[in-house]
């Protein structure tokens, strides 16, 4: 709380001086920022006091104002530097990590960034391109390639005064060893470096037991793996097990950040990279189509209820109960779906071992069916005075929920299974399935127990 209020007294600063037109003050007040604090200032500011903002910081303190927008994220970043020219694009990405600079260079539009890459230095653009190279969402494209490496026939102290001659790289979490071809043989860690005989050679105290990632490896899966195995940095080798990179764990925290953000955002059939600030005819083109699938999956449900229309007539009460039934049948099938998509994220669920989060779900459905079912045939009783009803509500709950927690775990799976997105298609036949199933079960359970419903007088 205290960070966000001192925020927020920032950002109340930042637009007084720009208002009063204060450039002096507000330069000094953006410079002793954190990189990650100017960030949110950035995201906060409206597009014209952002861009002024930005570019007085680009102009006297380019590695600042480039970190800042490193951690606005790359299609903000982008569209912030592409109201400059090329050579200052140039200029600028070369104050950041060459992974941070591919990012952005990739978000711009295609001739700019062009433009930008023959204007930088040969070796900063080399390796900038080398990394545009690899597929999106790799490894090979989120990896820092200035990597430290030591050959496997030094001794320690060899090592340690290699590493501190060295200083291009940017952190050192593990030092890589590596034989005369540049293969990954092996890691030793600072600790162990520093607490042994400088005589003493890597290849006795280096661990050959090491993870690393292929160049070709979905960010995704690098993530878990960090995650999994408590890494600090990961290194990156290509087919050959050559060593080519390291990804740190700054680098997972975003990739572990962007992909939770794109699965909710698609769980709600929203764009992944869709802003609380961008343009509303933009936003309306990315949602339209989803909506537009959901309007046709829509008049599905509507099909079903037309065949009970004659039953609707006879006893109207039913409509005032369709919605209770479809309702909680969609809720419980989205907690279903969201405990899934996560499995499934997480690599903790597969087709193979589906049976039992299936059983174990299917009970979930059918125990919440019966709690609820129950209380709502209650309340239906007390306040419509037919037990029948109250017991033909209660059913379909029941048989509902139990179809929200089968489909709930089926459907992402089997959309997994054929390589389509869980997260971004399953909401939609999910939602589907339970208004269906409500309406068939409600009004059809009404239909054979109509003798015992009130009817229009």
């Amino acid at each position: 709380m205290a960070a966000q209020r001192r925020i927020d007294l920032v950002l109340d600063s930042v637009r007084r001086l720009l208002r009063v037109g204060a450039t002096a003050n507000l330069l000094n007040l953006l410079q002793k920022q954190h990189p990650a604090d100017l960030a949110q200032v950035f995201t906060e500011l409206t597009e014209r006091d952002r861009e002024a903002s930005f570019s007085l910081l680009a102009d006297r303190h380019g590695r600042l104002a480039m970190e800042a927008i490193s951690e606005l994220g790359p299609e903000a970043g982008a569209t912030l530097l592409a109201t400059r020219s090329a050579e200052d694009i140039a200029r600028l990405a070369q104050e950041i990590p060459s992974d941070d600079a591919a990012a952005l260079i990739d978000n711009l539009p295609e001739d700019l960034s062009a433009a930008v890459l023959d204007l930088m230095r040969p070796k900063e653009s080399g390796v900038v391109e080398n990394l545009l190279e690899y597929a999106e969402r790799t490894a090979g494209r989120i990896m820092n390639p200035q990597v430290f490496a030591l050959a496997e026939d030094l001794t320690v102290g060899e090592a340690i005064t290699e590493l501190q001659s060295n200083r291009e790289v940017e952190m050192v979490f593990y030092l890589y060893v590596v034989d005369d071809r540049r293969h990954l043989v092996g890691v030793v860690s600072l600790r162990r470096l520093l607490l042994v005989s400088p005589e003493t050679p890597l290849k006795r105290i280096m661990s050959s037991d090491l993870i690393s990632a292929r160049v070709d490896m979905d960010q995704e899966e690098v993530a878990r793996q960090v995650a999994a195995y408590n890494l600090l940095a990961i290194p990156v080798v290509d087919e050959e097990n050559k060593l080519v990179g390291s990804i740190t764990v700054d680098d997972v925290i975003d990739v572990i950040k962007d992909e939770a953000t794109e699965d909710i955002y698609r769980l709600a059939g929203v764009s992944g990279d869709e802003r609380a600030f961008t343009p509303a005819l933009e936003s309306l083109r990315k949602r339209l189509p989803w909506l537009g699938v959901n309007l046709a999956t829509a008049f599905v449900a509507a099909g079903v209820v037309a065949l009970f229309e004659t039953t609707i007539d006879l006893f109207p009460v039913l409509a005032i109960f369709m919605p209770i039934v479809a309702g909680m049948g969609g809720n419980a099938g989205t907690q279903t779906l969201t405990v899934v998509v996560r499995g499934i994220a997480l690599g903790e669920l597969t087709w193979s071992n589906s049976r039992k989060a299936l059983v174990k779900e299917t009970l979930v459905g059918i125990g919440n069916g019966v709690a609820l079912g129950i209380c709502a045939a209650l309340v239906v009783w007390a306040t419509r005075g037919n037990p029948v009803l109250g017991m033909v509500l209660g059913m379909a709950m029941i048989i509902n929920m139990f179809v929200a927690a089968a489909a709930g775990t089926l459907v992402p799976l089997g959309l997994r299974a054929v390589n389509i997105d869980p997260a971004l298609a399953s909401s939609v036949f999910i939602t589907t399935m339970t208004d269906v199933f409500g309406f068939f079960s409600f009004l059809g359970l009404a239909t054979i127990f109509s003798q015992y419903l009130p009817r229009v007088p």
